[in-house]
């Protein structure tokens, strides 16, 4: 009697489970962890793309003159401030002498009364010449009227002997030129040395060019060599950019370059390169590179701003392409998740240049039509059943 009893409640309950079991595997099956993953996929294409660089670089001066004295003293004055053009030849300021024009007027006195004796040494060194010349006229007269008896021996050795003190006074006071000469060519170098170290504290500008900075004030002291004023010439302003290694074949002076400044990045300005530097960066693995503007902006920018820097390398022969976004690296491999009558297939991949749109060629490992899985709502593996849709996510 209890038997049918039981049966019926047995048929019952399986009634009601057997729907909520079919419920749960549909769930499980179609957007649980059982269901097929949500994939977009992309074609492979045969394209010739023009790779192109990236960097960032800083604003430099390719000349920078830093103007300063040559002795230690005190900045008397400063004319000019950040900013103001100046002329090659225009003077900046100018330190103290303190007392050297006191120093350089005593050094002209100097000169002038050694000049003075000069004159008076080469007016003796005449007289004494033409004493000298008479002395020995008297000294040979003397020796024919000798030789014919008409004067006495004592005579002639008298005169002979007055020419030769003649002769030594005319040497003495030759001496004496010289040696006044020497003192004023002394004196004269003194004194040019004493001009030149007044002129070399007047602050000159030695270029055409523009004020960058102003390191003193006047009142304040300076060492020598130390900088006052720095000077820049516009015309040289470059960028000086790194750009990663790996990426930096084909990087070659002349060719074309993009610059965006930091301070206006709704801007681009054309450039070029100008010089591969031999010398790379071995702790990041950059390659340096200067980029000149080619027309310069105005204002010019100020140095030291950053600047994004993208420069546009030689087009290359068509090759199967991807988006980069494709090649995902799978146990240490890189490959792509290649679509295969819904089936999914993980294949290695030999990856060349890559343009800035994000495309990358592929070498080796596929061929145009193939088709690689884009993007997929998580992770795949071999064994992951996939739907393929046009975006993943609504306005993706």
């Amino acid at each position: 009697m209890n038997r049918p009893a039981m049966n019926r409640r047995t048929v019952a309950l399986l009634l009601v489970l057997l729907p909520l079991l079919l419920a749960f595997g549909y769930v499980a099956t179609s957007s649980g962890p059982l269901a097929p993953v949500p994939v977009t996929v992309v074609e492979v294409e045969k394209q010739a793309i023009t790779p192109a660089l990236f960097g960032i670089g800083t604003v430099e001066a390719r000349y920078r003159y830093r103007v300063g004295p040559v002795m230690t003293g005190r900045l008397l004055r400063l004319g000019v401030d950040v900013g103001d053009r100046v002329e090659a030849g225009e003077l900046l300021g100018e330190m103290d002498p303190v007392d050297m024009d006191d120093r350089i007027a005593a050094n002209q006195a100097a000169v002038k009364r050694a000049g003075a004796s000069v004159v008076a040494a080469e007016a003796r060194v005449r007289e004494l010449a033409a004493r000298t010349e008479y002395a020995r006229a008297q000294a040979e007269r003397y020796q024919r009227l000798a030789t014919e008896r008409n004067v006495s021996k004592e005579a002639a050795e008298a005169k002979k002997q007055e020419y030769q003190i003649a002769r030594a006074g005319l040497a003495a006071a030759r001496a004496s030129l010289d040696a006044a000469r020497q003192e004023l060519e002394v004196l004269r170098a003194n004194h040019e040395g004493l001009l030149r170290q007044r002129s070399n504290l007047r602050l000159i500008a030695p270029v055409d060019g523009v004020v960058a900075a102003r390191r003193i004030e006047p009142g304040s002291s300076a060492v020598a060599s130390q900088t006052v004023v720095e000077i820049i010439d516009p015309a040289t302003i470059w960028i000086s950019v790194r750009f990663n290694q790996l990426q930096s074949d084909g990087l070659a002076r002349g060719l074309p370059a993009t610059i965006v400044l930091r301070s206006r990045s709704a801007q681009s300005f054309p450039g070029e390169v100008a010089r591969i530097e031999l010398l790379a960066d071995p702790v990041t693995e950059e390659t340096l590179a200067k980029v000149v503007f080619e027309r310069l902006p105005e204002p010019f920018p100020p140095l030291g701003e950053l600047a994004e820097v993208t420069v546009s390398l030689p087009p290359l022969e068509a090759a199967p392409v991807l988006p980069n976004a494709a090649v995902k690296r799978v146990n240490g491999q890189r490959g792509v998740w290649l679509v295969e009558d819904d089936a999914l297939r993980f294949a290695p991949v030999e990856i060349g240049a890559a343009d800035l749109d994000g495309r990358v060629q592929i070498l080796h490992g596929l061929e145009p039509g193939d088709r690689v899985v884009l993007y997929s709502e998580k992770e795949l593996t071999a064994n992951s059943r996939i739907t393929v849709t046009d975006r993943l996510v609504e306005g993706v």
